[in-house]
């Protein structure tokens, strides 16, 4: 496993951005970061591929938010704008072998999460 530590969340007004980092122990292969908000399950928001840096989008995202990641520095970023109350979750960032994984199962390594407020 590799350890994931997780900063930049925050409370924001709908509309602002934030800019989310995750600091890996290690290389990394693909980074992931995913959301879950009280009640609901964990679900996927953004990958890349640190190798090559391939990405991939959830549909509630594409075009507000930006991955990005710093190989030589093992971390990835979550470039999060135009902010909507829906986006509101505890944010999570993944490590996985796999290209492209959606899925919870599709990680090995998890951080502690950071919350992101977005308020009306």
């Amino acid at each position: 496993q590799v350890q994931l530590v997780e900063s930049g969340g925050g409370s924001v007004q709908a509309g602002g951005s934030l800019r989310l980092s995750c600091a890996a122990s290690r290389r990394t292969f693909t980074m992931a970061w995913f959301r879950q908000a009280p009640g609901r399950e964990r679900e996927f928001v953004a990958s890349i591929s640190m190798n090559i840096g391939t990405t991939f989008y959830a549909a509630s995202v594409k075009g507000r938010y930006t991955i990005s990641g710093d190989k030589a520095n093992n971390t990835v970023y979550l470039q999060m704008n135009s902010l909507k109350p829906e986006d509101t979750a505890a944010y999570y960032c993944a490590e996985g072998s796999s290209l492209g994984g959606r899925k919870v199962d599709d990680y090995d390594s998890w951080g502690q999460g950071t919350q992101v407020t977005v308020s009306s």
